[in-house]
């Protein structure tokens, strides 16, 4: 049982979110839809942005591409997860609106192994 304020199970590292492409989609769908931004990212979940909200409980499948030189590197990450979180000053505004989910399982092992792979390569900063 993890204590006090933090329920995280997994490191949460910073990252640069205007260069971290994020591309959504409910599981329902074929395709792709709305692309953002990624804040920050876990193992075990993301902090991220659309131009439209999804809803909280909302099964999604996302693309994340974290920035990188090597090709390989480079190769996004797909999970299904599920939003937990919407940033509800954001429906305020127009624009962006920030939100979260919890990942539920990688595509591949493979993506979840990248994802190890570069949040432990020092890159990343680790969020407070």
């Amino acid at each position: 049982m993890i204590s006090g304020r933090e329920r995280r199970r997994y490191n949460r590292y910073v990252l640069p979110s205007m260069y971290t492409s994020v591309m959504v989609r409910q599981t329902d769908e074929e395709e792709f839809g709305p692309c953002g931004h990624a804040y920050d990212v876990s193992i075990g979940g993301m902090r991220f942005e659309l131009d439209e909200p999804l809803e909280v409980g909302t099964n999604i499948v996302v693309r994340i591409e974290l920035p990188g030189t090597d090709p390989v590197e480079c190769e996004p990450v797909y999970a299904s997860g599920r939003v937990v979180w919407l940033e509800e000053d954001d429906l305020e505004h127009p624009g962006p609106v920030r939100m979260a989910c919890v990942f539920r399982e990688f595509a591949r092992p493979q993506d979840q192994d990248r994802l190890v792979q570069r949040l432990n390569s020092g890159r990343f900063s680790l969020a407070a």
